[in-house]
Parts: structure tokens; sequence; C-alpha cells
């Protein structure tokens, strides 16, 4: 990029942040901190509580809205002039559809015939030596044989050929949208300029008495370029949204005959560019366009006709928030490369072209800022659900997938050209392949990898560190590898994670019999979680690592939570210099008290680490900052039953403190299990908890290691 060109997308980035964040008072704002991490899944009940109740306002500087300058009508005549054109593209699509199917079809019948020629001969030689019902039952059985094996011939034949066709029309679809969209938004431009030369470059808008920007978008496409601003500083929470979310929720349920008609009702209440992006980019997302149900017969001149080319496979997501972008003003690419997608799993090498994929940068906020409405689109349906709602619109969205940061980005998404990753330091695709494999609600909790991990880390070619954690991380000659995750403050006390490991190749989840869960020890010391990893044998396995944010209260009513994967890790393990034995058979999860303290404000007095190391006696010390009761623990130990260990354990409650007394039959490893829970006060009594129920729930866990070489 050259210097003036450079020099001009900051500059327009700079007057973007001016203008949209700095108060009247002069005084740049900085969001509040427990705000930036409010990118959250859309569906997640237990977020909804931290979402702000009244929408934040900011000055921005607002445009003109569109029918200011330029008439619908105007916009309309442009849009059929393309129709034809689409309609001419439409034809030679079915036209060379319709010529290759024929051609395949006569090649086989010419096949056929002359296999069902060879086939008559041969059977003509055997009149001799067989006799007459013979020769009729085997001719007919090879016959029934030559024509199955010609029919799937015809059929793959045919499948390869519209592989090939629907690449060329994906092309040509998108070419044309490209060409369609200059039109359109030179279009805008020219009247816009001509709106200005009457007016001015501001207005006061009639009745509102704050001041309009009328041209404060770029003309022509600036290049591409890093963001000198973050996503939280254009935006801090989704709720910001609400009003422009809820319009494309409604313009979602009806029916637009012209993609004129369509963005301008989405853009109705639109005042900046990054509104504009949003209700397209929610519209999107909100319409599932892929279970909408279209008929062969559909006229372009129809709702459905619309949308035709997402129907046929020609357009995809990403050329459509493209060409709904030029109708309404803004600058918008599709680009493509790789992502770590379906089927990848980390180390993996993208050597081939099954992991293609595109997305979009859209000009917004002085800047190019990525959109993956595809993925931000995505989530599953559970059959009750598809039973009772409409199939046609989904109000589940991930909104870590609208203006995506570029460091963020690149941890999934590879372009093909370098200069759209958007970074100040492109990476190399090795460095992209060594990255960790994680996903959008990593970021959207606001995790990181910290410093300190098994592996060195992911460097870029000038010597920075993209990624303290690598995606495949190799075992110590122990078998032993840690994969540590921060958690930023806010965080630190809603936040449970859990984990699976298996075998890489054959995703086989035990081993010699026993769980591979028991040889993972996963373990909190705020605001770090770590996972650590005793590999059983030589090989390779996959640690998958989940999180849910909960409150205490949820967390107690002992109802089944849900987790979501956030990252991905390859382990591999060498040789084995040990042998290593299962953990004890403990509820999952963490082990050490810190899930104690956060959830049920259970302090630990005597033992704030979750490994113990005592000798035939131990006692555990706890305070409670809150009323608990029904105090259990339960002891394990390899090869011991746990009934047999019952009578090992007991428990003391006296005023707020809990101590817990465990005696060990011999010397080794045990493994024990809290549980407690919740009651409430009412009138000066101590009622049962929540609904009556007499649950207990897990509370923490120790591994504790007896031996008399622990006595002091």
């Amino acid at each position: 990029m050259s210097g003036s060109s450079s020099s001009h997308h900051h500059l327009a980035q700079q007057q973007y942040l001016q203008s949209n964040v700095l108060p009247q008072s002069g005084k740049l704002q900085i969001p509040n901190q427990k705000q930036q991490f409010g990118r959250f899944d859309a569906s997640a009940l237990h977020i909804a509580h931290a979402l702000r109740a009244t929408e934040l306002q900011k000055a921005y500087k607002k445009e003109k809205p569109m029918h200011y300058y330029l008439a619908k009508e105007e916009q309309t005549e442009l849009e059929m002039r393309h129709r034809v054109e689409e309609d001419a593209l439409y034809n030679r699509f079915a036209q060379a559809r319709a010529e290759e199917d024929a051609k395949i079809t006569a090649e086989i019948r010419e096949e056929w015939e002359r296999e069902l020629e060879k086939l008559t001969s041969k059977f003509e030689s055997l009149r001799v030596r067989e006799d007459h019902h013979t020769v009729q039952r085997l001719k007919a059985k090879e016959r029934e044989d030559l024509e199955r094996h010609m029919t799937l011939r015809r059929d793959r034949r045919k499948e390869q050929t519209t592989r090939k066709l629907l690449e060329h029309e994906r092309a040509a679809t998108a070419a044309l949208v490209e060409k369609q969209s200059k039109e359109m938004i030179n279009l805008i431009n020219e009247r816009k300029r001509e709106f200005i030369q009457r007016v001015g470059t501001t207005e006061e808008i009639s009745g509102g008495g704050s001041e309009t920007e009328v041209f404060p978008y770029p003309q022509q496409a600036p290049p591409p370029g890093p963001p000198s601003i973050h996503k939280h500083d254009i935006y801090s929470d989704p709720i910001e949204f609400a009003e422009v979310d809820q319009i494309a929720i409604s313009v979602a349920q009806e029916d637009q005959k012209t993609f004129t008609d369509l963005v301008r009702q989405l853009l109705s209440r639109c005042g900046t560019d990054v509104e504009k992006a949003r209700t397209i980019f929610r519209w999107i997302t909100v319409k599932n366009l892929n279970a909408m149900d279209f008929s062969e017969d559909v006229r372009t001149d129809t709702p459905m006709g619309l949308l035709r080319g997402i129907k046929q496979g020609t357009e995809s997501y990403h050329v459509l928030f493209k060409r709904l972008c030029a109708y309404a003003g803004l600058h918008c690419v599709v680009i493509k490369g790789l992502s770590k997608s379906a089927g990848y799993q980390p180390g993996l090498r993208f050597s081939d072209n099954r992991f293609r994929n595109s997305w979009n940068a859209v000009y917004v906020a002085g800047a190019w800022r990525f959109v993956q409405c595809n993925w931000g689109a995505r989530h599953l349906v559970n059959a009750k659900e598809r039973a009772s709602k409409s199939d046609s619109l989904r109000y589940e969205y991930d909104d870590h997938y609208f203006l995506t940061d570029p460091k963020e980005f690149i941890f999934e998404f590879f372009p093909q050209q370098s200069e759209w990753q958007l970074l100040k330091r492109p990476i190399s695709i090795k460095e992209f392949e060594e990255l960790p494999f994680v996903r959008s609600l990593f970021f959207r909790y606001g995790l990181y990898f910290p410093a300190g991990q098994t592996s060195e880390g992911v460097l870029n070619s000038f010597g920075e560190i993209i990624s303290h954690c690598k995606a495949v991380m190799a075992t110590d000659s122990s078998g032993a590898a840690t994969v540590r995750i921060g958690m930023p403050p806010q965080m630190e006390s809603c936040l449970i994670f859990h984990y699976n490991l298996k075998m890489y190749d054959t995703e086989a989840d035990v081993y010699d019999g026993v769980s591979l869960k028991r040889f993972v020890m996963q373990s909190v010391s705020p605001p770090i979680v770590s996972f650590r990893v005793h590999a059983p044998s030589s090989g390779a396995f996959l640690l998958d690592i989940f999180a849910n944010a909960v409150t205490p209260r949820e967390y107690l009513t002992g109802e089944p939570m849900k987790f979501k994967s956030v990252c991905k890790v390859k382990i591999e393990c060498g040789n084995l210099s040990t042998v290593m034995v299962p953990l004890p058979d403990c509820a999952s999860g963490e082990w050490g008290p810190a899930k104690a303290t956060r959830l049920f404000g259970l302090l630990p007095l005597s033992h704030p680490d979750p490994l113990v190391f005592a000798g035939r006696e131990l006692l555990l010390e706890f305070r409670m900052s809150r009323p608990l009761t029904d105090f259990m623990a339960t002891l394990h130990k390899n090869g011991t039953e746990e009934k047999k260990l019952a009578k090992y354990t007991s428990q003391l409650v006296r005023n707020d403190e809990v101590i817990f007394t465990i005696t060990f039959p011999e010397e080794g490893q045990y493994g024990l299990d809290i549980y407690t829970r919740e009651i409430e006060v009412n009138d000066h009594h101590t009622v049962p908890g929540t609904s009556g129920k007499q649950l207990l729930t897990h509370c923490c866990k120790y591994l504790i290691n007896s031996s008399k070489k622990n006595i002091a």
C-alpha cells in the first residue's frame, strides 16, 4: 500500500472514531471493560441477564437517508435492468445443463447398445452347449447387472458434470453481481453528489435538531488495510443494535418482490454505515434461506424468485450480502480462502480444497471489517423446535462473526490474498496451521492463551508471538502436557469448563477399559484454568475443551447444562519413560476448591490447592459465606469399591465452619468428592432449597496422596 493511501485509510478511521465515539465533552469514552466481552451468543439465556436494559446513546453523525437523494423508482429501474441480465444468465445456465444432460444420455445410450450387442453375441455361442432356458436365465441376469452398472455410470457422470457446471455458474453469478454492485453504488454516489451540490455538506434534520453529515462515506472502495480501532470501540454490546435488529426480524417475516424494497425497509431506521451493515447481516441470519421452500416453476418477479440463486446453489450467503450492501451504498468484497470448518481437526495440513470457504469484508466505521453471515447464522435445531416453529425463520445468531477483529478472525480463516488478512504483519499458511483450533465462544468469553504452555507458541516471520499455544503439543518423556487458558476478571466467577480426551485417529474415548477423561487433571487458579494431560500410551490424542457461563443459582438447580467447545488441541506422545495410572474415578470437571468458592461461597481454610499430601489422616476445613446444608464426602481409590471406603469419611458443621475428617485404610492415591446443597432463610426458619428438591450438588474434589512419608 502506498504511503498516501495508507494515511488516507487511517485518517478515515480516526474521523469515524471522533464522530462516532466522542461525546460532546470531546473526551474519548473508554467502553466499560466488562462490556468488551459482550460478544455473546444471543441464544444463551444466562448471558441475557448481563445485557444492559437500555440502548447506549452514542454521538453518531448520521448519514442522510437514501430517499433524500435517490428516488425509489430510479433505483428499481436499475434493478429491473439487472434482472434482465440475470434472466439471460440463468437461461444460459439452463441451456448448458440441458445440453450436457442430452449429451450424457446419448453417450450412455450408445455404450448400452454396444454392451448389449456384445452380450447377445456371447450368449449366441452358448446356445450350442446349453439348453434354451439356462441361456435365457443367464442372459437375463447379466443384462440386469449391465443395466445396473450403466445406471451407476450415468448417475456418476451426471453428478461430476453438474459439479463442474455449478462451479462455473457460481463464478459467472459472482462476476455479474460484482458488475451490478458497482453500477448500483455508482448510481447512489452520483445522486449523492448532485444532492451535495444543492444543499451543501451538512443540513439540519427537520425537527430533530442534530447535525447530519451528508457524504461521510468514501465514493471509491479504499484499499485493504488493518483497522485502527477495535470492534469494542464501535460497539461493546449487541443490545446497542436492538432497534435495527428488530427491524431485520420484522422484515424477514414478510416477502419482498425487489431488492430495492427489501433494502429500503431494512434501512428505514439506520443512520450509520455500521447500522446498515448490521441490519443486512441480521436479515440474512434470521432468514433461514436454506430451509425455504422453492417451487420448481418460481417466477423471477416473485418474492421467492428474488432469491433463486440461493435455491439453485449459484449464489452464496456472501454474494447475497455483497449484493444487498450495494443496494445500501456500502462497499463490500467477497474473500476466498481456507477455513477451519466442519471436519477440520488441529494438526491437519491444508493440502487440498476440502476446506475452501468464502466470507465478506465490508467498509464501515472507516475501515474494512469482516462479516461471516453463514457462520453467524448456523445453529442446531432439535426435533421439538423444528416441529413447533417455522423453519424459514431463526432468531439465534453468533455476534462474533459481525465486524470480527482481524487478530481473532485469522484463527479460523485464511484468505488467498494476504492483504485481506487485514493484519499489520500477515502470517503464512504454515503459521495458520500451527494456530490453535479455537471457536467463536473462546473470543466471546474473552478467553486467551497465557504464557507458560507446554509448547513454545506460534511465531510470525518477524519473530513475534501470535499465540502462546500451538495446535499440536508434544508431551514430555512422562507423557505430560499442559494446556492453559486465561479468563478475564469479569468471567472468573461464572465460567465452568469441561473436556473430552479421545484417540486422535479412532476417536475412541477409552484406554484399557478406562475412560481417557481420567488421564486429564483440570484445575483452576484464577485467572488460569489448566488441563494437565498424562498420556497413557504413545500416540496422538485430541483434547476438546468446553465452557459455559452460569450463575451460582443456575448451577445449584442441578439441571443439565449445555457446554460448547471453545478449543481443541492435538496431543502427541512419543516414547514413554513411565506408565501413567488413571486418576481416581471422581465426578467430572475441575479439581480443587476454587469451584466451591466460586459457586457455593465455600472458602477453604486448610487446603487451597487441588493436590494434597497427607499421612494416614486428613482434616479439610472450610468456612461458609452463605447457608449450606447436608454436606457429604465420598472417597475413591483405583481398585477399591466406593462403598468399602464410605466409613473412612465424616463431616462436622460448627457455626459457619465445615470440617471433613478422612482416614486412609492404606497408602496410595485417593480422590475425594464433596457434595452439598444451598438452603434459604425465610422468616428465621431454614427451608430446604429451591422447588422443595432435596438434591445434593457436586461442590468440589481433591486429589490426595497418602503416605507415611508425608507426616511431618
